[in-house]
């Protein structure tokens, strides 16, 4: 079997396996650990807090630490593993978020979990980068999109599944357990792509100097900047829904989950119809995407009276999340040989976006703008986001030599 090239070529033929399902299966399994952990945590913090015996700010400081693991990790872990065949640097990739979110369960103190949840966010962003470039190369260039999207299935499907299941197993027996359960997924992660993936040799001219040719292309940066912004009003909400369904909504605490669910429904909705859609039309259907949100978080402050309405912009909101599964093709067509570090920096741009959309629209709810302010800070996100995919259709349009960034 011949490896695929690393440059973006429309007539490169795809690999040849004996069950594509399989594979894309067993990399979204690996999507469906990294999202248990990543979200279940967020609805863990009291008892994490309760646990360690600090208040719930300080506990907080655990979610801060993944995300900055995710950032640092994604380009670092990716360009040091640019020479290894992709199956295998999966496999390390996934042996290491295994043992890390292992031994963070087995935290004996704060300061170690904090350490802990930095290393488990490590290999993050260059897992997805890596498995939506192998997904890509399993299908034409008709269905990229759609592969991806049905990747990133995992980590949607997190959010519906794996999420309360964390969440509850935590409140039954501790929270220490959520993770040896996520530690468990990783694990079967690991078999599956051992029995199923294929064994892509890595590129006979990769190197860590190649990848890092990513950074000098505009349209990466410009991909990138679309993403931390634009996707920045989508965590805005999702972060204070809990706080607004109580205080606004006026529903119970055992209801919150439902409504979360709602969300993870219509994320998951959205990243099975999008991509075909953008298999046909790439930007425009990115466009489109940042546009839809634009609308949906602006009209949401309106609805968080009532439930019904609420749950209904909630789902609305989370078809827009299919932004992540469309910049991940596009960063494959912009980053020319570089491939794997732009595609892991996608994950690392969406976890910018997850710490600044919060921040603000935390900030408008301290300076007393109300619960549903968010909605408001969400919406010119997605403007800003916006903004940056006229000036990146701009530049292509009028065929400017943008795949470079002229040093100061």
């Amino acid at each position: 079997m011949s490896a695929p090239s690393a440059v973006f070529d429309p007539g490169t033929p795809p690999v040849r396996v004996p069950h594509v399902g399989l594979v894309i299966l067993a990399l979204a399994v690996g999507g469906f650990a990294i999202g248990t952990t990543e979200f279940a945590s967020m609805s863990m913090l009291p008892l994490f807090a309760q646990g360690l015996g600090i208040d719930a700010p300080t506990a907080g400081h655990a979610i801060s630490a993944y995300a900055l693991g995710v950032v640092v990790g994604a380009p670092v872990i990716t360009v040091l593993g640019a020479r290894l065949p992709r199956r295998r640097l999966l496999l390390m990739l996934m042996a290491m978020f295994t043992v890390f979110n292992g031994l963070t369960g087995l935290s004996p103190s704060y300061h170690w979990m904090l350490v802990f949840r930095f290393l488990s966010g490590l290999p993050h962003g260059a897992y997805f980068g890596v498995a939506a470039l192998v997904a890509s190369s399993l299908v034409p260039l008709s269905r990229r999109t759609r592969a991806v999207g049905l990747m990133f299935l995992g980590l949607t499907c997190a959010t519906i599944v794996g999420v309360p299941l964390a969440s509850w197993l935590g409140q039954a027996v501790g929270w220490r357990w959520s993770f040896a359960l996520v530690a468990l997924l990783g694990m079967a992660t690991m078999s599956a792509v051992l029995a199923f993936a294929p064994n892509i040799p890595a590129d006979a001219g990769a190197s860590p100097l190649r990848e890092l040719g990513a950074l000098k292309r505009s349209q990466v940066w410009l991909t990138l900047g679309i993403g931390a912004i634009g996707f920045g009003g989508m965590f805005a909400v999702y972060t204070y829904l809990a706080d607004i369904l109580l205080h606004e909504t006026h529903m119970s605490l055992d209801a919150v989950p439902w409504v979360m669910g709602v969300f993870g429904i219509g994320l998951t909705l959205g990243n099975m119809l999008v991509p075909v859609f953008a298999d046909r039309a790439l930007m425009r259907t990115a466009g489109g995407l940042l546009l839809w949100s634009m609308v949906m978080l602006a009209v949401f402050p309106y609805t968080a009276g009532n439930v019904w309405t609420l749950s209904a912009c909630v789902f609305l909101i989370g078809i827009g999340g299919a932004l992540g599964t469309v910049l991940q093709t596009r960063l494959m067509d912009v980053a020319g040989d570089a491939q794997g570090l732009a595609a892991s920096l996608n994950h690392s741009a969406f976890n910018t976006a997850n710490a600044l959309g919060p921040f603000l629209g935390g900030l408008a709810i301290a300076h007393g703008y109300g619960w549903t302010s968010p909605g408001w800070v969400g919406s010119g996100l997605a403007l800003g986001g916006l903004l940056l995919w006229i000036v990146s259709m701009t530049m292509e349009r009028r065929a400017e030599p943008v795949t470079a960034i002229e040093p100061c």
